[in-house]
């Protein structure tokens, strides 16, 4: 080869690396840090390997050991779980959980499970997104028989995949009563860059009609929102220290599509029910959407601090226990009326007569709150001129004004009955603001943060006599 053809050659070869490099660089720009991350005057050093994934308020489901076979038993069975204190529903789950137990293994696993039907009807499992053998699957009568109840049906498969994925019933109405839980696969050679704290959640949701306790899976209509098994306020905060890098796993099954969003904080995107993402395709956000089936992973570098709302961005999500509107709403005066009560249905007369219109036909939605239906007009909220004086309570001497279409939100702290380790230090009335499919991210600073720890550790749930000021952002 002559001289100027190795120059010319050996120039393609400098243009290349050199346009890799700068790639690199604009890439870097634009992704969160490898390096140590700097916390006041404390460095803290990324860790070694894998860190646990931590599921609040949802149990590891414990294996045994056999022959280099990693051994798990999962039952489906009925479950009584109280979403908030005070409300226990009638719910399906599995070892006595919604959502059920984590699954947490590695790369390279040979796995089994013994699963036993515990419910009144037949079932299987799914693993949604584990590339495993036809018959492994889960599917009804295409990759397997039903397992009826009472019956124990082995699952047994070699993981060769990686990342965030789940397991449920493959039943639609089962799926609506709970049946799922978390199955994480830890990589052979962790990722990068690696994170100080690793958190999973599990996004449902359940139609309660009132005075009930058991979903109705046939609804349209959701009132329940949760996350890994709670409601906001009950949720479990998830505890960072200032400087940390974190990663959260998020989950849905459902029938509704949830905007997924922190307060405070710029994440980026890595992962989905599919494994993880390259980083070439990392994109920040701070909301992002998490599909029906589909599983998303965040992380970012804790670097203000604070209590930051993680929650559902769709208005109706962030509420508990709607129901329609029963009343007083506009009505023409004939035609059947909603919201009447138990009396009316069963045709007791307490006034008029027999033939009276508010003995009629009537669809039996009340709870004793209302009765019916009644003629109003649009201005039926009254608002105080007054500020609110703490509890959302509106308070004022008597010069009120009634403001067309108010819409009466909800405002009801519960602190003390939610109160946990995990509470501890939260601004006084914080209940009120977390409702629905809501959490927190609180990153704290290293001497609170092994203070919340301690008490975690301990289970402990006093709360300050003083409430300590609250965290501001320094940006």
């Amino acid at each position: 080869m002559d001289k100027s053809r190795r120059n010319f050659l050996k120039g393609l070869v400098f243009l290349g690396a050199t346009g890799l490099l700068t790639g690199r660089k604009a890439i870097a720009q634009h992704t969160p840090s490898k390096r140590k991350i700097s916390s006041g005057q404390a460095t803290i050093r990324p860790p070694e390997g894998f860190v646990p994934v931590i599921m609040p308020d949802v149990p590891k489901l414990p294996y045994t050991l056999e022959n280099g076979i990693k051994v798990f038993h999962l039952v489906a069975e009925p479950v009584r779980q109280e979403f908030i204190p005070g409300r226990v529903f009638d719910v399906w789950g599995y070892n006595g959980h919604v959502p059920g137990p984590t699954i947490e293994v590695m790369e390279g696993d040979r796995v089994r499970f013994l699963f036993h039907n515990k419910l009144p009807e037949a079932t299987t499992i799914h693993w949604h997104g584990l590339e495993v053998p036809l018959e492994m699957d889960g599917v009804p009568a295409i990759s397997q028989p039903l397992v009826k109840p009472g019956e124990t049906f082995t699952y047994e498969f070699t993981l060769h995949q990686n990342g965030t994925f789940f397991y449920h019933s493959h039943m639609a109405m089962q799926e609506m009563m709970g049946l799922i839980g978390l199955f994480i696969i830890h990589p052979k050679k962790p990722y990068q860059p690696p994170v100080h704290k690793d958190f999973g959640l599990i996004l449902q949701e359940f139609a309660v009609l009132p005075n009930n306790t058991i979903p109705n899976s046939l609804s349209m209509e959701f009132n329940w929102l949760t996350i890994n098994g709670k409601a906001g306020p009950a949720t479990t905060p998830m505890i960072v220290k200032l400087g940390e890098r974190v990663r959260i796993r998020m989950v849905n099954l459902g029938m509704d599509h949830h905007p997924m969003h922190i307060h405070g904080n710029t994440f980026y995107v890595t992962g989905t029910e599919g494994g993880r993402i390259p980083e070439s395709a990392w994109y920040p956000a701070n909301t992002v959407l998490v599909g029906v089936a589909q599983a998303r992973v965040i992380e970012f570098d804790a670097k203000y601090p604070g209590d930051w709302l993680l929650h559902c961005h769709l208005p109706h999500h962030m509420m508990n226990n709607m129901v329609s509107m029963v009343g007083p709403l506009a009505h023409p005066g004939s035609g059947i009326h909603t919201g009447m009560g138990m009396e009316e249905g069963m045709g007791i007369i307490r006034q008029g007569n027999a033939l009276d219109e508010d003995l009629g036909p009537a669809l039996g939605r009340g709870t004793g709150m209302v009765t019916r239906e009644k003629p109003t007009s649009h201005l039926v909220g009254i608002q105080s001129t007054e500020p609110h004086q703490g509890h959302g309570t509106p308070t004022g001497n008597g010069n009120k004004k009634r403001v067309p279409g108010f819409p009466q939100d909800m405002f009801m702290p519960m602190d003390e009955v939610v109160a946990k380790p995990e509470t501890y230090g939260l601004r006084p009335g914080w209940s009120g603001g977390v409702q629905g499919m809501m959490t927190l991210v609180r990153v704290l600073p290293p001497d609170m943060y092994e203070k919340v720890m301690a008490m975690v550790k301990e289970r402990r749930t006093e709360q300050p006599q003083q409430q300590p000021a609250p965290l501001h952002r320094d940006h």
